[in-house]
Order: structure tokens, then sequence, then C-alpha cells
């Protein structure tokens, strides 16, 4: 156990966060008590209120014991959907209608600005209100996987896309405006500066080194106090210098660059993986507020992952005045407490 505060600076990024135990709070004291939850009366993601959304860009349709895929286009919109993936209604990046936009760039010596073209969609991962993924049917996760894995394809693939974001917001306190689950896909004509910053390093560290820095970081994080769980095809740790408390990362064992070189072996237990990590997450601290986002680029040297980040304290002054973030929970402690809890929910998952 960590006893004295100690400055830990991240793997490959510039930044510093302060390990502060001296700050501790116990896991318990995270808890929140859980009141009522003021609901829309009609949830636009529900089934049977397709009518509430733009056609769908992607439906999974139940066809017997198969799944079709198709879209929606006008007016009609599909029933008996158990995926669907729809146009942001208030998208922070627009669609343009050419296929090859001009992306005029204008730039003087202290501003610099570009139109903010790209797609913004939200993927509904259920026609069930309720099933998070922390509750999910695995055959439902495997669903959602593969719809990002569609996502991505069709939207790395435009000429101007230069990174695409797949994110979830779990919890008012983490940003999610609907309660339904659904996780955000966002297609940018930049690179954002963390993964720039995570590719650049990759890539020297694979020039240097002639191997994946996040490789390496999984063999070390393996044998750490750090490791929380695993199954065939992948781990999941408490990273050296989380930001937050409890915040853990999902690596893929084999290296690969995207979610699209995942195998139907690899999916399912992805799907494992996200089911016994965010059910974990639920017991241990009573269902809290999270932000999930994969992390995934179309290079050789990179290496795809997940990061989940409870939202359990306030970034305060210090964080926002000078980007000094402090953890009051040392990874390691975040670890053990979470090692147990995965354990009996891997035994649950494995008994449904």
């Amino acid at each position: 156990m960590l006893s004295q505060n100690e400055l830990r600076r991240d793997y490959i990024l510039d930044r510093w966060v302060v390990i502060a135990p001296q700050r501790r709070k116990r896991p318990s004291d995270f808890l929140e008590a859980k009141g009522s939850v003021v609901e829309r009366t009609v949830c636009p993601f529900c089934s049977g209120n397709e009518q509430l959304t733009p056609p769908a860009k992607l439906v999974y349709l139940r066809d017997g014991e198969d799944v079709r895929k198709t879209v929606e286009d006008g007016e009609s919109r599909h029933k008996n959907w158990i995926i669907r993936c729809i146009p942001n209604l208030y998208p922070a990046f627009s669609t343009p209608d050419d296929q090859k936009p001009e992306l005029e760039f204008k730039s003087t010596d202290l501003q610099k600005s570009m139109k903010a073209l790209g797609f913004h969609e939200v993927l509904i991962e259920s026609p069930l209100h309720d099933e998070h993924p922390s509750t999910a049917r695995k055959f439902q996760l495997k669903l959602v996987i593969n719809a990002i894995k569609d996502r991505f394809h069709y939207l790395s693939s435009r000429g101007y896309v230069k990174y695409v974001s797949v994110f979830r917001n779990h919890g008012v306190n983490a940003g999610a405006s609907l309660s339904h689950p659904h996780s955000q896909i966002v297609a940018m004509p930049i690179l954002p500066k963390i993964i720039d910053e995570e590719a650049k390093a990759s890539r020297n560290y694979h020039e240097a080194e002639g191997k994946c820095i996040f490789c390496s970081i999984i063999e070390e994080e393996a044998k750490s106090k750090r490791f929380i769980w695993e199954n065939e095809s992948f781990m999941v740790f408490a990273p050296w210098a989380a930001l937050n408390p409890f915040e853990f990362w999902i690596f893929p064992k084999r290296h690969q660059s995207s979610i699209l070189e995942t195998t139907d072996i690899e999916v399912e237990n992805l799907a494992e993986t996200l089911r016994v990590s965010l059910g974990g997450l639920k017991s241990l601290l009573n269902d809290p507020p999270y932000n999930l986002g994969f992390h995934m680029l179309l290079e050789n040297h990179y290496h795809w992952h997940v990061e989940v980040y409870p939202r359990l304290t306030i970034w305060a002054g210090l964080e926002k005045s000078a980007g000094m973030f402090i953890n009051t929970v040392p990874p390691e402690d975040a670890a053990e407490s979470l090692k147990g809890i995965f354990k009996l929910e891997e035994k649950h998952v494995r008994e449904e």
C-alpha cells in the first residue's frame, strides 16, 4: 500500500498525476444514495418510438435465428430491430453533402480554424430501456461490438476523416442526457491531442525497439499489482498514472490496431470482458457514472484499447488551471478492490 503521496508520469503522454493516498477515500465513501430519477415521459430510443428519431444509418434486424443488416430511408422505420445507429440530432460535427468536401483551413498568427465536418451518430445498444452493459445479455453485447465494427469501417474509409471516436457516457454526471443504453460515434477531420501523442510515442518506440509499446505495457502490467482480470483474449488493469479513482483499461492481448481486426471469438470474449468489468464496477460502487472510450487508429504500430473513467470526483482549480491531476486512490488499491468483485461477476456471467 502506498503510504506517501507520489507524482507519476503517464506511460506515454506528457502528463503527470499526483497519487495522493493521504487524501484517501475508501470505496464505500464513493457510494452515492440513489434517489428517484426523473425520466422523460417518452424515450425516443425505446422500441415503438422509432418515428421520433432520424432514419437509421445501420439497423440490425432479427431474422429467425439470424441477424440481418439494413438501413432506413425517408419516413419508414423498422420495428423488429435489435440495434439501431442514427444521426445525432444535435451533432458536434456536421456531415457534408459532398463525399469529398474541401476542408478549408483558416489561419492567422494567433488564430486557426476549419469547418467541423464529419459524422456524429448515436448507437442505440438495445431495444430494452434498461439493458446497460453491466447487466446486458452477452448476445446483445456482441451485437453492439459488431455494430461498432461496421460503423468504424464505414466512417474511417471516408477520405477526409482522420479519426473515429467511439464512447459512451453512463449517468447524468457523466454527460448522458438519456438513460436508455447508447454510445456515440464521432468521425472528425483532425487527430485529437491524446491520440496524436499516443500515435507518435508508439511509432517512435516501434522504430527504436522493434515492438509495440502497448504490448510492453501489457506484459509489465500482467505481473504487477495493478492487474485486475483477464480471459483468453483480453486483459484489464488499472493504469500506472490513472487520472481517476478506480479507472481501468481493457486491452486485447493480441496486437491489433483497431477493432476491425478482432475475430469472432475475440468479439465474444470482449462482450464477456465488458459485462464482467462494467458489472463489477456497478457492484463495487453502486452503479457510478462513468465515461468509456475506445482508442483506435489504423496504424500498424498502434494497439487499440478501451479506457473506463468512473466519475467519482470533481476536477477543480488545480486540474483546470494547471492541468495537474490528483487521484486519491492508488491504482494498486483500486485494482485490489476491483479484482475480487470482477471474479464474482465472472462467475455470474458464466452461469447465465
